[in-house]
């Protein structure tokens, strides 16, 4: 009996030492993937950042242009051209100016995110099924068709200029859903965070780039060279996009087999597409994408208020003229891109060192994410002028850590229906965008008191998503998004 124990023994411990020398080598081949960033996965990752941030140019490139375009000095409900140029124009470069109300102009600039609240849903469905490169392409390409010809709709009249606008909205929320497409089948899990965050950091990016190169292509040549600009550079790199990007790593030309490999191996139930049904009984008792989606509108309603409604309030509580007004509004931007970019690095070294489980870095990164900027947030109103400003960077840049917190959780509880989840979440941000601006405006007409109610009632809305996501937020793989096989004996 010891014989036979001692021979058992040692058979397993041959098992062990001819399987182990091939484990070890798997996992150190792992890691180097891990840390190669000049690959295609990357590459995809950047070209993803880059589709991003073309079309938040092109979508952003209105706000800053308007102020050029509007004759402040006679303002009606007319959409007549003015014989004047704007501030700072020459005869030899005068361009039109406009008589358009404040009303007017808002709705210009709100009309693209409710084209865009129109698309996103149906798109990210689509885009899961059928994947994303071709409605990714040609929705920018459309979209920076239009980009072009808005100086000529806004010559022709307002009603032109709508119908751009909201397509221009409709195929931003195509674009988006669609680029969500592809991380189930390109980001292995160890490196998701940091892939995904590296294609979505593209959005602020892009409206960063928009504020600060629209106010120097406002004073020379134009306006009009805002739209014509940002929409050539999207015809251009629509060629790049559709000669170079691929659904999925296995069809990629460039790819070199290990790479292929890593990734397919690493995510062996999220390859296979959805079906044309969705769960949606499932989906609808799931706690786990409740969290989601409450996280989304809470943060969402902070971060609009912090965003759109910034230029605002440096100019009604601390008087700041508009030149600075103008830096300031784009500060919390590049400074969010910074803070999205090193939280998805963080999150993923957290992860591949095995120091934090994956259910501790979502929540980890909710928590930096909602708890500070609220914080942030309810003390400017009691705070000079410059540490005012700090503390609204401070609040903008962090919720950017969100992005490696429950807002790419899509990907961890159902990576095969993700683009149509995180499609499903943009589209509650996108109504959390268009009500708390109403809600602020209310606030703000009452007395001098109406931005500390706004900043108090965003701080609490924002700490109730931030605890409503600690409580139910999962990260294991939901069993209606799993791909269940009938086994024949």
């Amino acid at each position: 009996m010891t014989s036979l124990m001692d021979s058992l023994e040692g058979v397993s411990s041959e098992k062990r030492e001819s399987t182990n020398p091939q484990e070890e080598e798997g996992k150190k081949q792992q890691h180097q993937q891990v840390k190669r960033f000049c690959s295609i996965r990357y590459a995809m990752a950047i070209m993803i950042h880059c589709c991003n941030l073309i079309i938040f140019t092109q979508i952003s490139s209105l706000s800053i242009a308007i102020v050029a375009m509007v004759n402040h000095t006679s303002q009606s409900n007319q959409s007549n051209v003015s014989s004047e140029g704007y501030p700072g124009a020459t005869p030899d470069t005068a361009v039109p100016v406009y008589e358009w109300s404040p009303e007017i102009q808002g709705l210009l600039l709100s009309a693209t995110r409710y084209g865009a609240l129109i698309s996103t849903v149906p798109s990210g469905y689509f885009a899961g099924v059928l994947g994303g490169k071709k409605i990714a392409g040609f929705s920018m390409l459309i979209c920076s068709i239009l980009n072009l010809l808005i100086p000529l709709a806004a010559d022709y009249g307002l009603p032109y200029l709508f119908v751009i606008r909201i397509v221009q909205g409709l195929l931003q929320g195509m674009n988006f859903s669609a680029l969500s497409a592809f991380w189930p089948k390109w980001a292995p899990p160890l490196e998701r965070t940091q892939l995904s965050t590296i294609g979505i950091s593209g959005v602020t990016l892009g409206s960063f780039i928009a504020i600060l190169g629209g106010g120097f292509l406002c004073a020379s040549p134009g306006w009009p060279s805002i739209f014509y600009i940002y929409g050539g550079i999207g015809c251009v790199y629509c060629i790049i996009w559709f000669s170079l990007a691929y659904d999925d790593p296995i069809n990629h030309p460039l790819i070199s087999d290990s790479e292929k490999e890593y990734i397919t191996s690493s995510m062996t139930e999220q390859a296979n597409a959805p079906s044309w049904s969705l769960p949606f009984k499932a989906m609808i008792k799931t706690m786990a994408l409740w969290a989601i989606l409450v996280g989304n509108v809470c943060r969402f309603w902070l971060i609009s208020n912090l965003t759109t409604s910034l230029p605002t309030l440096l100019d009604n509580m601390f008087d700041f003229n508009f030149k600075k007004n103008g830096s300031l509004s784009a500060l919390p931007l590049i400074t969010s891109w910074v803070s999205m970019t090193l939280g998805g690095y963080i999150a993923d070294f957290l992860l591949s060192k095995k120091i934090l489980r994956l259910i501790t870095v979502r929540k980890l990164f909710t928590f930096l994410g909602m708890f500070f900027p609220s914080l942030f947030t309810v003390l400017i109103p009691y705070v000079d002028s410059t540490t005012a400003i700090v503390f609204l960077i401070l609040a903008s840049s962090m919720s950017a850590l969100c992005f490696s917190g429950f807002i790419i959780n899509p990907l961890d509880i159902a990576p095969r229906y993700a683009s149509f989840l995180m499609s499903l979440e943009t589209g509650f941000m996108l109504i959390s965008g268009l009500v708390s601006p109403v809600i602020t405006g209310y606030f703000i007409s009452q007395d001098a008191t109406g931005w500390k109610n706004v900043f108090f009632l965003s701080s609490a809305i924002n700490l109730l998503g931030m605890v409503f996501y600690l409580i139910f937020g999962q990260t294991n793989i939901q069993d209606w998004a799993r791909e269940h096989r009938i086994t024949h004996f």
